[in-house]
Order: C-alpha cells, then sequence, then structure tokens
C-alpha cells in the first residue's frame, strides 16, 4: 500500500513536472519569436552597429551581431568580439569590495580615512565606504572639494570607484587587476580582462561618427586605464557571453555569500539617470522602481555605449554592447537603441512572468 502510495505521488510529481517544462517551453518559444520581431527592427531602425543577447539561464532567446569589429579593416563582429564596457565595470569593483568584507578586512560602514591618506583632511574624513559604493560620499569628479555632505544625496561620481581600486589593492595585497583575473576565473568568464592586462585579439575598440564617417578613438584601451576614467570605474573588457556567465554566477550566489549579495542589491540610494530616468540604486547596480524587476548598469567611454540588464524573477540576460557613437547628436541620442531593446524586454519579462503564472493556474 505504501509503496502503491509513494508510486502515485512520485507519478504527480513527474507529472507537474513534465507540465511545467512544456509551459516553460512554450512561453521560451513565444519569447525568441517576440524579441526576434522587435529587437531586429530596432537593429534596423538605427542599422545599430554592436552585439546584443538575451540569454535565459543556458538557452539563447536572442542573439545577434550586425557591422564592424574594426570599421577600417571592415572585419565583421561576432560572439567573440571584445567591447569597453564602461561603467558596467563599477559593479565588479563593488563585488571585489565585499569579498574583502566577507574576509574581515574591511567592512562598508568603515571610514575611507582608515585606508587611504587622501580622505584624511577634515571635509572628506567622515566618508564611508559604503558612500563611495552608492555615489553618495558627496566627491566631485572636477576639483578637489564635495557636491554634498557625505550620505546626503547621489552624485555620480568615478573618482569615488578608483578610490575603492585603491581600497581593494590595499586591504588585500594584491594589484586590482589580480584581483578582477580571480574574480573572472571564479564567474567563468573566458575572455574577460582589465584594459591593462588585455592579452590582445578580436578586439571592437572604439569609434566615433558613423559607419560611412567614422574616426577611430586612439590609446584604446590604454586610454579607458589613465585616472580620469580608471580600471575600477570604467576600464573592463568583456564579451555578451561573459557578461551573461557573470549575472548567471552573481545573481544565483556563486560569487558573494547571501548576505553580501543582499548587501550588494540593496536599495541604498535613488538615482534621476539623464537617459535612463528614475531608478533605485545599490552597490554599483541601478534597479527598476516598477516592474519587471531588474539589476542593470549602463557605461560610456567615447565611443562605446553598453547596457547588462539582469531579470532575476527569470535568471533572464540582456547584454547590449558597441563600439561606435555618433556623439555629434548627443548622449540621449546614442542610446536610443539601448533604451528601445531595453524597454522591448522589460515588456516582455512582464507579460512572460505573468503568462506563466495564468498557465501553471490553468
Amino acid at each position: 500500500m505504501t509503496a502503491s502510495c509513494k508510486s502515485e505521488a512520485e507519478k504527480t510529481a513527474e507529472d507537474s513536472a513534465a507540465r511545467t517544462a512544456l509551459i516553460d517551453s512554450t512561453i521560451d518559444q513565444f519569447q525568441k519569436k517576440l524579441l526576434s520581431q522587435q529587437i531586429d527592427s530596432v537593429f534596423s531602425k538605427y542599422n545599430f552597429n554592436g552585439s546584443v543577447a538575451v540569454y535565459k539561464n543556458a538557452e539563447i532567446l536572442y542573439q545577434k551581431e550586425n557591422g564592424f569589429e574594426d570599421f577600417k579593416s571592415k572585419k565583421k563582429l561576432d560572439t567573440t568580439s571584445v567591447f569597453a564596457i564602461a561603467s558596467i565595470s563599477k559593479q565588479f569593483t563593488a563585488v571585489l569590495i565585499l569579498l574583502q568584507e566577507e574576509q574581515g578586512k574591511l567592512s562598508v560602514e568603515d571610514k575611507v580615512s582608515k585606508y587611504l591618506v587622501e580622505f584624511q583632511p577634515a571635509q572628506f574624513q567622515n566618508i564611508k565606504v559604503k558612500e563611495l559604493l552608492n555615489h553618495t560620499s558627496g566627491l566631485s569628479d572636477f576639483g578637489n572639494g564635495l557636491h554634498s555632505k557625505p550620505g546626503e544625496k547621489f552624485n555620480y561620481s568615478n573618482k569615488g570607484f578608483r578610490y575603492l581600486g585603491k581600497i581593494i589593492e590595499k586591504v588585500s595585497g594584491k594589484s586590482y587587476d589580480e584581483n578582477a583575473k580571480e574574480l573572472f576565473a571564479k564567474a567563468g568568464m573566458r575572455n574577460s580582462s582589465t584594459a591593462t592586462s588585455f592579452p590582445g585579439g578580436n578586439f571592437s575598440g572604439a569609434f566615433v561618427g558613423n559607419a560611412q564617417n567614422f574616426q577611430k578613438v586612439e590609446n584604446m584601451p590604454k586610454r579607458i586605464a589613465e585616472q580620469a576614467i580608471s580600471i575600477p570605474a570604467g576600464g573592463i573588457l568583456s564579451t555578451v557571453q561573459d557578461l551573461h556567465r557573470w549575472n548567471s554566477a552573481l545573481y544565483s550566489g556563486k560569487i558573494l555569500t547571501p548576505k553580501s549579495l543582499k548587501e550588494f542589491m540593496a536599495k541604498s540610494a535613488d538615482r534621476n539617470h539623464p537617459i535612463f530616468g528614475k531608478m533605485d540604486y545599490g552597490f554599483g547596480i541601478m534597479m527598476n522602481v516598477g516592474k519587471p524587476r531588474a539589476y542593470f548598469h549602463s557605461g560610456y567611454v567615447k565611443g562605446a555605449p553598453s547596457l547588462s540588464v539582469y531579470y532575476p524573477e527569470t535568471q533572464t540576460s540582456l547584454i547590449i554592447l558597441s563600439n561606435i557613437a555618433d556623439e555629434g547628436k548627443g548622449k540621449n541620442s546614442v542610446f536610443n537603441p539601448h533604451k528601445e531593446i531595453k524597454n522591448i524586454t522589460d515588456a516582455t519579462q512582464n507579460t512572460v512572468i505573468e503568462l506563466r503564472k495564468e498557465l501553471i493556474r490553468l
């Protein structure tokens, strides 16, 4: 009798699992068709030069490369093309800080002056590590003063992340490059590096203008390692596949402890982004205010606009990398394709999340 009941229970569980798998497969096919139609139209509308991919776990929902890795040689982009990801780099720096906290080498509540002499003057000595992480330190990127009192307002600061890189080096006893290399390996990122450790090969560079009238940004990738940008704030190079591997590893808990990951994702500031609008801000990561839940960051260094988004409810990544920007049209215009594609994937996520709930209930 017990064996028979157990067998029935097992059969019910198997039937339920099979039904769920069928629902998920159907939804994935629906997404693939929808994304293909809508994102292809964005490529056509802007003649977008870059790589766009939407991954759900190991499943490719959408992937397309269009245009050139090098406009001079006309070498075409492919899935191995390496891009400057600019400020998407900040989340790697934030995670490296939290890994040091896990090892007891610092606390994000510590004053930065504990580690760096630059913060010992009176006006800087109360700035905390967490205030560098969420851009509420008040530090000015231009000049040597403060925009506001520490912890009071959001003021985006590359300089703050450059100092976070210095803290990482001080408490770990290793260079930022060494720490980053270990982190890439932990996340399974095979084709990522810092600008100063880039081995060469398949680099898409950066260009300004358009495909017909372009100018190469010289001294790439070395220029993004210079103090004005810096590796910890914007100097990592990566691919669409590697950034998906990063999202998957990070948000599934393979990099940080649950406590640290919660700290990373928790809203600790409000940001009114000049391009993407109002959002919540954590430690080097932005978040949608409404639905769907999404963790994301844009990036821009001259000639290289980028965007990485992760939707935790469906374990889905959207990665958009490009290597040309028509700066004469303004920053907002440069990011029009990125904004439109994110709007498409946001809407698609809302649809499939609700659709799955309805189908499961049937």
